[in-house]
């Protein structure tokens, strides 16, 4: 397997045309994977290598590009992307596949969708892997008005945000419709409460960057909760953690183990 997407098809849900892939082992145990604000499935799970990694280890690797990403339903409306509907449109996705359960892997918005699945619909996940994001579930992760204003500014050269500057410069890179982001940024980042986090019942890796100045700390989440495990990414920040060594290998472990329970 190489870095190459895979095909792509479609589902509907919610009115909404999402799109995703089944790849890997089809034979393997299903993992689902949910990216981040403003990424896609590619971006965040082929390029980086996940797909090639979790398919050679034998998983079933199903991702989909979220409502407002990707090749997706992008609407306009803020009401359509709280992290309740995305989490449904996983869900969804599991169903349409007839997956009872699988592993499921977020990474930063995706992790905060994916808990709020583990919360709202646990039957369906096995185990649950968080990257990106740490204790900033539960209390917030900053000011994220100034990335709305970013995305919607006429050009990157007029926004002097630092954090907006980032985040506009990598909707640019990955020809993300901007309208759509800033209606997903201003109703995507709902909270859970810590004791919220303390009913997730299935075994969870958090995983984040020890130079990730958006995420939180990942042990204080970790603590929160009954089954939970934290892990330093050594020297990487929130955009380069995403694909790193040290993460895989923990990943594949946690899974391994999860797998055998």
């Amino acid at each position: 397997m190489d870095l190459t997407p895979p095909p792509f098809d479609r589902f509907s849900h919610e009115g909404l045309e999402l799109a995703f892939f089944d790849a890997g082992d089809a034979a393997g145990e299903p993992i689902l994977l949910i990216h981040g604000f403003a990424s896609s499935a590619n971006v965040n799970w082929v390029f980086p290598g996940w797909l090639k990694t979790l398919g050679e280890a034998g998983y079933r690797v199903i991702a989909l590009d979220n409502r407002g990403h990707g090749a997706s339903a992008k609407p306009g409306d803020p009401a359509l992307y709280t992290p309740d509907a995305m989490a449904g449109d996983a869900a969804a996705l599991l169903a349409h596949l007839g997956i009872p359960s699988a592993h499921v892997m977020g990474y930063s918005m995706g992790a905060r969708v994916s808990a709020f699945l583990a919360l709202r619909q646990p039957d369906r996940v096995r185990s649950l892997i968080l990257g990106g994001l740490g204790i900033g579930m539960v209390e917030g992760v900053g000011d994220w008005d100034p990335i709305a204003e970013a995305l919607l500014a006429p050009s990157l050269d007029l926004v002097t945000h630092e954090r907006g500057r980032m985040f506009r410069a990598f909707a640019d890179q990955t020809k993300s419709d901007r309208v759509a982001l800033a209606a997903c940024i201003a109703t995507s980042r709902a909270l859970l409460t810590p004791a919220e986090m303390g009913r997730i019942e299935a075994p969870t890796l958090i995983a984040v960057g020890t130079r990730d100045d958006i995420a939180g700390s990942p042990q204080a989440l970790a603590a929160l909760m009954p089954h939970a495990t934290a892990l330093d990414i050594p020297n990487r920040d929130h955009m380069l953690a995403v694909g790193d060594r040290v993460f895989k290998k923990a990943a594949l472990e946690f899974l391994s183990a999860a797998d055998e329970a």
